[in-house]
């Protein structure tokens, strides 16, 4: 457990910075018309129905917008569907950070990034500016040096954002920073991963599981005690002074007949309806169990795609797990026991899916080969470019696939680079993590170049 040091002194942690009116005989008429008047009430909710006239309500804060759920409920789902054909890139530099491997928002200004040269990190998308987070200790740091070059792969916030669970600085333990401070609260070292940690979810405010190349799912229970103050303690050398716990629970991913060897815990997705945790290995099956109190396992399903199955997501609306591999995206509707939608092929070279978001029915795809894609579930179609650039055009769909080519990024020219890629100037970026800002129409999306012994990154700003 952490221990309080008296006269410590607060570390300085970053800026966290309707229903339509309806006509009937039960108007008003006027006194000089044949013509009868809407009652008041209704004609105001009419003329709030412009688009334009809502959004700038919005911004000013309008009273009374809350009486149009109807209304905003269309307007979302209008927003899904046409937003990412009119985004727009602006790149981030990143200096010669290597390979961003996970990221979320903060907040409207601020994207917390984990990078494979394990780095933690949070870009300020407005002005460009980074800053670094210090990464928590195991009590044994020489385990560290042998697992130096996996990096950050998760990054997560609890529901209510106010923890964040990485990687430490050993990629096998759990580290738990407080929120909007990022002062450090637990790390996770004690009788848990032997191996990296792949992936994270969040079960509830302070419960936590992570997956691992080990081939196990660990369950973690913060105690509230640990994070209800705002102090972050420090020892007399002036380093952070963090509780060290260990997991409540763990299990075993089981062993197939077909790659028994190959196991490893990719991917994790929770479903807060029904308190289900599933999860992707990488022998090619789909895990499901039944928490948060305790890990027991519902079923292990072959997914009909098997090659580097390593992204997760899952859709309330749909009640759908959707699972990214090589060339396809699998949906599985365990509802019915079965999957009843036809997959998705990305065809992007082969370079595989390697990032994948749900919102409403759209799931967006990040490729290995620097795009991202956009696929409508409902309609089961990507969704297409328009033959003009104006959305008032009556000229439709082109049938070509909507496409956001990501910038080339920076890239190391080292020996590598020159003595087995000859010396290619083009190289597309993997997008290995992408996260969306929804209230203010943002996509963030970053990565790297997809073969392993190349150095380089790339970031950007959609917007």
């Amino acid at each position: 457990m952490a221990v309080q040091q008296t006269g410590s002194r607060k570390r300085k942690a970053p800026a966290i910075e309707g229903p339509s009116a309806s006509s009937s005989s039960q108007g008003v008429w006027a006194a000089d018309s044949q013509c009868p008047l809407l009652p008041k009430r209704q004609k105001r909710l009419a003329t709030r129905r412009s688009l334009l006239l809502y959004l700038k309500g919005r911004e000013v804060g309008v009273r009374g917008l809350a009486g149009l759920p109807g209304f905003t409920g269309k307007l979302r789902s209008y927003t899904v569907q046409k937003l990412p054909e009119l985004l727009q890139e602006r790149e981030l530099a990143l200096g010669t950070l290597n390979k961003v491997f996970a990221s979320q928002w903060l907040n409207a200004r601020q994207v917390v990034c984990g990078t494979k040269c394990n780095t933690l990190f949070v870009v300020d998308v407005q002005s460009g500016q980074i800053t670094r987070i210090p990464l928590m200790r195991d009590r044994g740091p020489e385990l560290v040096r042998a697992h130096s070059s996996c990096g950050i792969h998760a990054i997560e916030l609890n529901p209510s954002k106010t923890l964040l669970a990485t990687g430490g600085e050993n990629p096998n333990s759990l580290a738990v920073y407080q929120l909007p401070t990022l002062d450090p609260v637990c790390l996770g070292d004690l009788q848990g991963h032997r191996d990296w940690i792949f992936s994270i979810a969040w079960m509830s405010d302070t419960v936590a599981v992570s997956g691992s190349r080990d081939g196990t799912v660990a369950l973690w229970r913060m105690d509230p005690n640990m994070f209800s103050g705002s102090i972050a303690w420090h020892n007399d050398a002036g380093l952070p002074v963090y509780a060290h716990i260990c997991p409540k629970d763990m299990e075993t991913i089981p062993r197939s007949s077909t790659n028994p060897s190959n196991r490893k815990v990719r991917a994790l997705a929770f479903n807060h309806k029904n308190q289900e945790l599933g999860a992707v290995s990488l022998d090619g099956y789909f895990h499901l169990w039944k928490a948060p109190s305790s890990m027991s396992r519902l079923l292990s399903i072959r997914l009909p795609y098997c090659r580097e199955n390593v992204c997760l997501t899952y859709c309330d609306e749909l009640s759908l797990y959707a699972v990214g591999s090589q060339s396809h995206v699998s949906f599985l509707d365990l509802r019915h026991g079965h999957q009843n939608i036809r997959p998705m092929c990305s065809r992007e070279g082969g370079t595989g899916v390697r990032s994948l978001s749900f919102y409403q029915h759209i799931i967006t795809v990040g490729t290995g080969h620097g795009s991202l894609l956009f696929y409508d579930v409902r309609a089961q179609k990507f969704l297409e470019e328009r033959a003009s650039a104006s959305l008032e055009s009556s000229l439709g769909p082109t049938g070509r696939k909507l496409r956001l080519t990501c910038s080339r990024g920076w890239l190391n020219h080292d020996d590598l680079w020159v003595n087995y890629f000859g010396g290619m100037e083009e190289f597309p970026n993997a997008i290995y993590t992408h996260c969306y800002n929804w209230p203010e129409m943002k996509l963030f999306a970053a990565g790297g170049p997809l073969p392993s012994g190349l150095h380089g990154n790339y970031a950007g700003l959609w917007s």
